[in-house]
């Protein structure tokens, strides 16, 4: 009889002699002298087995099911019913995209309850593990494991971070029949998308707000959580479900000296980078331009000159007079303000005397600023990238975009921290850009979504 067993993040299958026809997705593993596939093919396998008749002991599997369900029960909203409609229809794989502030959350408890089965959430940071934790563990009667950020309790509904999975899933794949990634964008990639493919569980839901990514690898989705099953955007859903809102750019002028500076510092960026036939647009461009710049006197000459000239379209005067204006316009809202870097949100934090967010600071520190945020002891905070995805900021309804990469996902993510509906709120979202400077060329690229138009 054939049997399978899971073993290290992979399934092997013995019983089929070398030469005889294989199961979905396995090749001959002479070491071992059996079959072997991927632990993210046992659904495959499994279900062709039964197709085709064939009889099989299943030692791979070691998920257990849920012997309750949630015992906390909200009323979907339309979208989050056809949502889950749409996975079971799909098998219970696929991905969800629905914008930030749309309830993706409930949409992975209602799959959680419709199949019971030993759940595993994987979400990018400790913050949002600690809030999938407090979730699961107010809605569902059975204790919550966490693995990651010096924990390692697996329970059967465990939350974990994308660096503990991959780490630990050689050991734990075989310990859920259900997986859910939280901004399932961050999966695809080398590392990453070993959390799915060394994990049998047959179910599978990816929940994200924007899935593209700039190198394409959204395409991995398919395989290792299935395809997009349920898409509904930000212009869909603002109104009834999200907070109505109103984006507005604006263009400031550099001062005659610091245009000159910033097109002299430019000049010597572009130089090098024209002279060693660098392609910044290329995947490796950045990697090289680095190498080769620490190479030489001009190399370094052209790092230097590269950040400057980012500094000054970052950071200039205009724009934090711009910020002034703004927040004291919206001296009675909770505004949020994002920078690009470190560097610049703190000299905002010191001009403006708000509390700064970065990747630095302490979790406990973020939720109190959150928290004073939330209560109007501040009015504002101001962030690098750190509060760019996730994080539940319900109370903020400005948005500044004082500086930002060219991500569309980045800068639909900014504006997704104010859309949380609230009675009586329109949200709004200001996009600071330094004219005639390069960061024009990088607006009109992160503007390219449905939200902008």
């Amino acid at each position: 009889m054939l049997a399978l067993t899971f073993v290290s993040g992979t399934l092997e299958i013995r019983g089929i002699a070398e030469g005889d026809s294989p199961v979905p997705r396995a090749s001959w593993d002479a070491r071992a002298s059996c079959f072997r596939a991927p632990a993210v093919a046992y659904a495959d396998i499994i279900r062709a087995l039964v197709r085709d008749k064939v009889p099989y002991e299943d030692n791979a599997r070691a998920y257990v099911e849920l012997p309750h369900g949630a015992t906390v029960h909200r009323e979907p909203r339309p979208y989050q019913a056809e949502a889950v409609a749409a996975w079971k229809r799909a098998r219970g794989r696929g991905v969800v995209v629905l914008p930030t502030g749309a309830g993706k959350t409930h949409v992975a408890v209602m799959a959680i309850e419709d199949k019971r089965r030993a759940t595993l959430v994987v979400a990018p940071t400790l913050d949002l593990v600690r809030q999938w934790y407090d979730l699961l563990r107010a809605t569902f009667p059975l204790p919550v494991g966490i693995v990651g950020g010096g924990s390692y309790d697996v329970q059967p509904i465990t939350v974990t971070t994308y660096d503990s999975a991959y780490m630990h899933m050689e050991h734990l794949g075989a310990r859920f029949g259900l997986i859910v990634f939280d901004e399932c964008h961050h999966l695809p990639g080398a590392a990453y998308a070993l959390a799915s493919r060394f994990c049998i569980a047959p179910y599978r839901l990816g929940l994200t707000a924007t899935p593209e990514r700039t190198d394409g690898r959204e395409a991995d989705l398919d395989e290792l959580i299935g395809p997009t099953i349920y898409r509904r955007d930000i212009v869909e859903l603002a109104g009834d479900y999200l907070a109505e809102y109103d984006v507005e750019q604006v263009s400031v002028d550099l001062s005659p000296s610091e245009r000159e500076e910033y097109e002299a510092e430019r000049a010597v960026y572009r130089g090098f980078v024209q002279e060693n036939h660098i392609r910044m647009s290329s995947p490796t461009g950045w990697a090289e331009f680095i190498m080769l710049s620490s190479r030489s006197p001009d190399g370094r000459r052209a790092m230097a000159a590269y950040r400057r000239q980012r500094e000054l379209a970052f950071a200039a005067p205009a724009k934090l007079e711009y910020v002034e204006l703004l927040l004291h316009v919206h001296r009675g809202d909770r505004a949020i303000l994002f920078t690009q870097d470190n560097a610049t949100a703190h000299a905002v934090s010191r001009r403006f005397l708000v509390p700064s967010i970065t990747h630095q600071t302490k979790v406990k520190e973020r939720s109190d600023i959150l928290a004073g945020l939330a209560s109007g002891v501040y009015g504002a905070v101001v962030t690098s990238k750190v509060l760019n995805e996730g994080v539940d900021v319900p109370d903020a309804n400005v948005a500044i975009v004082i500086s930002g990469s060219g991500s569309v996902r980045e800068h639909v993510q900014r504006l997704g921290r104010v859309l949380r509906k609230r009675e009586g709120k329109r949200a709004v979202l200001y996009e600071i850009v330094s004219s005639g400077t390069n960061e024009t060329y990088t607006s009109e690229r992160r503007r390219e979504h449905s939200a902008y138009r």
